[in-house]
């Protein structure tokens, strides 16, 4: 509407308007009253110039925030928001076992056997499908976007058991068996689900590949697992398989997604490649039908390729029981807040990722449907308010950039930044009193734009993949007024081992350990930690456990132990409550030349708190008595500090500049010294690199974790300048 300071609303404009920013306050006429409800200032508001409106303003912040506070006391009052249900109490989250390795476990959990599944009818993933349909009464299962539509179009259950049926007999028909392992190489979207559920009700095997692997590592996926079929959304990865085919000897069909061009069936006659589209396959097998041979619990499900941090990937086996166990845990965990035929959720994360595939079997299992974004992660945005989930998986590094965008939007106005300070404040006192709600007075007003911008519907959010700061997650649990819980787990134990419990609003741990496993602390005496102390590298045990890496039986002995323990890596240490807090890495440590050991992730998880750092790289090697760092800043914070030290420059520039080099350096030692790094484990020098690290510059992996040897490369001539100087 134009408005803007000087200008007077001589109309009736309530609260809403004035705390979710609609109108400047100093446009606002205290001459009316402000009543919730009774605001016209959308259909017919007149203006009026006036000499000077500072008059108005702190009468103006008075009523809005006198306001807000009068109708939220009057709301909960009157009517008091219900209390989250725990399943457990939260001072007691896990169980400690007789014994000497104080091996722990859920109190959710039978004394015999683990959970190893939720539902009678639904003990493979082929099953949770079918349990889905019926009790969704064939709803809505998985949705998309057409290009430019502002709306999800819907497959129900029904179709997809009936299109996956076809699909399977169609791979039955080109004369793959049960046991044969299919390749998916695509973004997320419906096909991707078709052909996985496909391959279950025929016995066969899926191996997700991840749409960044890079040419070689999809060569050694392929010929290591012996697949024989490849599904491809689209034409360029199609014709980067024929290419590649004389590397790849086993490879004999590639089913594409994506119409065919005659380019593309030159090219596959040439090299024997069997080349079909998606809609010839199903229709093929729609005419030559087969019965389904549906797989048995010990069946194996799934090839899931790890993302390879250091070296090549390894291919994680896991059984039909194994994933369901899984999933079953985490819904019994997550108890009234757990996924339901009413639910929707919105898909970004790689399928490659079992993470991800495992959020989605919690909603197929019990009837939800699942909606995929249009592939490009700029327009995230639109599919959240398209879709409007309820339900979502994500990574910190998503609700990061949201956190950031809420500040530097925040920090525009000293107003907004009071408002949404106060909206916190308020928010996180009905956290600790066990209320999560989305339908306060700040929420409507305050929070309600924030909420917006991830649909208006979010009920639930689950983290995993990384650590996220404490600050981010308090502050987003408020803002977003849902639930948002944090799994710790890994691949090789299909997902998460351990969860936060729903309610528990403390920021320093991941929770109990999920109802089919047991987690014990084992010494790592070189580091100085012990089980009698309540800390360790954490392993588990349990159904949940993979059966192994594919070929290569050294590196499982290297991680499985003779009992049946998984050896994760990582440091871990029994809260007083029974949650456990990762607290430290024991894969890639190094040894300093003084003999210190440095855990290098754990730094840069410490140091990626600073709100200057973007992303870090922390190095060091046992010829060197110091570490150092790679700095990515973050641009935003950097600049606005710039502008107030008078530092100006084109932004490869600043990252060269001395002065702020040293001013983001200071600032790192200080919280590495409030943090309790020792002192050998803080850098000494850092390098500011003016460029993201990226999955397409190898110096991410699909994940989004850092690539250390890949880094370590990139960066060898800065880390080797920064330690001359440091000699």
């Amino acid at each position: 509407m134009g408005w803007k300071n000087g200008d007077v609303v001589d109309s009736n404009i309530c609260i809403i308007c004035i705390l979710s920013l609609k109108l400047p306050v100093s446009c606002v006429s205290t001459a009316n009253g402000y009543v919730p409800g009774s605001c016209n200032c959308e259909i017919e508001i007149t203006k009026t110039k006036m000499d000077s409106s500072l008059q108005y303003i702190c009468g103006s912040i008075a009523a809005a925030v006198t306001g807000a506070v009068a109708t939220a006391a009057f709301y909960i009052a009157t009517r008091p928001p219900p209390k989250l249900k725990r399943n457990f109490d939260l001072n007691s989250q896990s169980e400690e076992l007789p014994g000497p390795d104080h091996v722990r476990i859920s109190h959710l959990t039978p004394k015999a056997p683990h959970v190893s599944y939720l539902f009678e009818d639904a003990q493979t993933l082929h099953e949770c499908m079918i349990r889905g349909a019926r009790v969704s009464g064939n709803g809505p299962c998985l949705g998309w976007r057409e290009i430019g539509s502002d709306e999800y179009q819907w497959v129900h259950y029904k179709e997809v058991l009936e299109r996956a049926k076809n699909f399977g007999a169609g791979l039955l028909h080109k004369k793959l068996k049960p046991g044969s392992f299919v390749g998916i190489y695509s973004l997320n979207n419906v096909e991707c689900v078709l052909t996985e559920y496909a391959c279950y009700g025929r016995s066969m095997s899926i191996v997700p590949i991840y749409d960044t692997l890079g040419p070689k590592a999809f060569t050694l996926v392929v010929n290591e697992a012996e697949i024989s079929a490849v599904i491809c959304d689209k034409e360029t990865k199609t014709m980067a398989l024929i290419n590649d085919k004389n590397e790849m000897p086993t490879l004999k069909l590639i089913v594409q997604i994506e119409p065919i061009s005659d380019i593309a069936k030159k090219k596959a006659e040439e090299f024997d490649v069997d080349l079909i589209s998606y809609k010839e396959m199903e229709s093929l097998g729609k005419a030559n039908p087969v019965n389904l041979i549906p797989p048995k619990p010990e069946n194996l499900a799934t090839i899931c390729y790890t993302s390879g941090t250091t070296g090549s990937p390894k291919g994680v086996m896991l059984t039909h029981k194994s994933i369901v166990a899984n999933v079953s845990a985490v819904m019994l965990q997550l108890g009234e807040t757990a996924p339901g035929s009413s639910d929707t959720m919105l898909s970004f994360l790689p399928l490659a990722h079992m993470f991800e595939r495992c959020c989605q079997i919690g909603l197929y299992m019990t009837g939800g449907k699942v909606g995929f974004f249009q592939g490009d992660i700029r327009k995230l945005n639109e599919d959240f308010r398209t879709l409007r989930p309820t339900v979502i998986p994500c990574v910190p590094r998503l609700l990061n950039r949201m956190y950031d965008k809420i500040q530097e939007e925040a920090n525009s106005s000293k107003i907004k930044k009071m408002l949404i300070n106060m909206a916190i404040e308020s928010k996180k006192a009905e956290l600790e009193k066990d209320i999560i709600r989305n339908n306060s007075v700040w929420d409507w007003t305050v929070l309600k734009p924030i909420q917006d911008k991830l649909g208006g519907r979010l009920r639930l959010i689950v983290v995993g993949s990384a650590p996220i700061a404490g600050h981010i997650l308090t502050f987003l649990r408020s803002a977003l007024g849902c639930v948002i819980v944090v799994g710790y787990g890994q691949t090789e134990c299909v997902a998460p081992c351990t969860l936060t419990t729903p309610g528990d609003i403390s920021v320093d741990n991941v929770g109990p350990p999920i109802p089919c496993c047991k987690v014990k602390l084992v010494d790592v005496p070189d580091m100085n930690y012990f089980a009698s102390e309540g800390k360790g590298e954490v392993c588990v045990q349990g159904l949940t456990v993979f059966q192994g890496y594919l070929k290569d039986t050294e590196k499982t002995e290297s991680t499985v132990d003779k009992d049946g323990w998984l050896h994760t890596g990582d440091i871990g240490m029994w809260l007083p409550n029974g949650a456990l807090a990762i607290v430290d890495r024991k894969k890639h440590i190094f040894k300093l030349q003084q003999g210190e050991y440095v855990a290098p992730e754990k730094v840069e998880n410490i140091y990626l708190r600073n709100s200057y750092v973007s992303q870090v790289f922390v190095h060091g090697d046992s010829l060197k008595s110091c570490v150092v760092g790679v700095i990515v800043p973050e641009i935003e914070a950097v600049l606005q500090w710039c502008k107030e030290q008078e530092i100006t420059g084109e932004w490869n520039h600043i990252c060269q500049n001395k002065v702020v080099k040293e001013h983001i350096l200071e600032e790192l030692i200080a919280l590495g010294r409030k943090s309790g790094l020792k002192s050998f484990e803080q850098v000494k020098d850092i390098y500011l690199h003016p460029r993201l690290f990226t999955i397409e510059d190898g110096l991410l992996t699909p994940t989004l974790k850092t690539k250390r040897l890949e880094c370590r490369k990139n960066f060898k001539p800065q880390i080797d300048a920064m330690y001359s100087h440091l000699v």
